[in-house]
C-alpha cells in the first residue's frame, strides 16, 4: 500500500480539492443538501472553519483552518464522505477492487491536498475557488454560481461583485481583491 505524504500541522489552513469517481455525474449538486448536511454534521462532532468554498457538479474546492491542536483533516474527509455516500442510492459502478474493499464507487479514494502559507498563498487560492464555475463554463460570472462562498466575501468588501468577468478572461484580467 502507499504511504501518501500529507503535511498535517496542527490549527492549520489547507486548500482541498475532491472529486467524485464518475467525472460526467452532477451529484454533488443535485444533492446539495445532502453534502450540506454531510458538512455540519462533521463539523458539530469535529470542529473547523471553512473559510472558502466551491461545489461543481463533480468536485468541491475548499479552504479549511482546523482547530489549534488539531491536524485531523483526514479523519473529516473520511465523515464527510461516508455520510454523503450512506444518503445516496446504490447505482453506481464499482470496480471489482472497489466490491471486494466493500466500498462506494463515489468519491475518489485520494483527494489533493495544500498547506497554505500566508495570507498570499489564501489571497490566490480564495481566486481559483471562486472563478471555478466560470473556469468550467458554468456560468459566465463568478456571482452566478449559487453553490459557492464568494457572495459571502462582497459585503466585507474582499471582492468587488462583478469579480470574475467572463469565460475565457485572462486571470490578470480580474477585477482588484483587495488583501485581507
Amino acid at each position: 500500500m502507499a504511504n501518501y505524504r500529507r503535511n498535517f500541522i496542527e490549527g492549520g489552513s489547507f486548500c482541498f480539492t475532491v472529486n467524485l469517481t464518475d467525472r460526467r455525474s452532477h451529484l454533488l449538486v443535485e444533492r446539495i443538501d445532502l453534502l450540506r448536511q454531510s458538512f455540519r454534521y462533521t463539523q458539530s462532532r469535529h470542529p473547523f472553519t471553512i473559510d472558502a468554498v466551491v461545489v461543481l457538479p463533480d468536485h468541491l474546492h475548499a479552504i479549511w483552518t482546523l482547530p489549534s491542536g488539531d491536524a485531523d483533516y483526514a479523519m473529516r474527509w473520511r465523515l464527510i464522505k461516508s455520510m454523503f455516500s450512506r444518503g445516496v442510492e446504490r447505482v453506481e459502478e464499482r470496480s471489482e477492487s472497489r466490491r471486494l474493499k466493500r466500498e462506494r464507487g463515489i468519491w475518489q479514494r485520494r483527494y489533493w491536498e495544500h498547506t497554505l502559507r500566508d495570507e498570499g498563498d489564501v489571497g490566490r487560492h480564495c481566486d481559483y475557488i471562486h472563478y471555478n464555475p466560470v473556469k468550467h463554463g458554468y456560468v459566465q460570472s463568478v456571482e452566478n454560481w449559487p453553490f459557492s462562498s464568494f457572495r459571502k466575501f462582497v459585503p466585507s468588501g474582499l471582492y468587488p461583485v462583478d469579480w470574475g468577468g467572463v469565460i475565457g478572461a485572462d486571470q490578470s484580467d480580474f477585477g482588484e481583491r483587495r488583501v485581507r
